[in-house]
This record gives C-alpha cells, sequence and structure tokens, in this order.
C-alpha cells in the first residue's frame, strides 16, 4: 500500500513541477510541433539534409584516404626499418 501511495505522490509531484516549469503553453507547443511537422515535409529540408549527408561523406572519404595513405606508408617505412 506505501508502495502505490508513494508512486501516486511522486506522479502527482512530477505533473505539479513539470507544470510550473514548462517553457511554453500547451498550445503554443502543439503550434510548434505543427510548423515543425510542415518544415520536415518540405522539400527544402530533405534536400539541404541530402546535400549535409553528400559532404560528410565525401569528407569521410577523403579521411578515409588520406588515413590509409599515412597507415601504408609508416607501415612499409616501419617494415623496412626506416621510421
Amino acid at each position: 500500500m506505501k508502495f502505490f501511495l508513494g508512486l501516486l505522490l511522486g506522479t502527482g509531484l512530477g505533473i505539479v513541477i513539470g507544470l510550473l516549469i514548462a517553457p511554453q503553453s500547451g498550445e503554443a507547443t502543439r503550434a510548434q510541433l505543427t510548423e515543425q511537422g510542415i518544415l520536415l515535409r518540405s522539400n527544402a529540408f530533405n534536400e539541404d539534409m541530402r546535400a549535409r549527408a553528400n559532404e560528410a561523406l565525401v569528407q569521410g572519404r577523403e579521411l578515409y584516404t588520406r588515413t590509409k595513405s599515412e597507415l601504408t606508408d609508416r607501415y612499409n617505412k616501419a617494415r623496412t626499418g626506416n621510421l
């Protein structure tokens, strides 16, 4: 019985604290979520994300190539004893 009383008290306190420190009203939050949903469905957002992903992919490939080259050079130097 004490467990359920503590559970109810904790839930109630959590709700009250959440309402007191909420950064904005529920109506404003719903409006913001609606705007974000529209933005996510728009082509401009998708194109921007696709461009960013392609840029990250190109940078990753460049880093991979550069690192592979450096490691190959170091390996060959270590193998021949010229390190």
